[in-house]
């Protein structure tokens, strides 16, 4: 029984890695252009993800430990 149970939870864990590139559905249409657009997106350009919803990380190196400032809402456990 635990092997089973084993074999199926390896089974299922396999099976959610898709790793094809995603299609529309064929005789299904696009989403409508959007408003004040020039042109229909395609497929791509609909599952790129803009800056805004991504932001590049600055990374801020500390070149020796600093004092923390106070924080007010630091607050102990009740």
């Amino acid at each position: 029984m635990r092997a089973f149970a084993a074999i199926a939870g390896l089974m299922l864990l396999a099976a959610c890695g898709q790793v094809a590139d995603l299609k529309p559905v064929a005789q299904q249409s696009l989403p409508p252009t959007p408003y004040g657009a020039k042109a229909q997106p395609d497929a791509e350009s609909l599952l790129g993800v803009d800056t805004q919803a991504a932001p590049k990380r600055s990374v801020e190196l500390r070149e020796r430990s600093e004092e923390r400032d106070d924080d007010p809402f630091d607050l102990p456990p009740q």
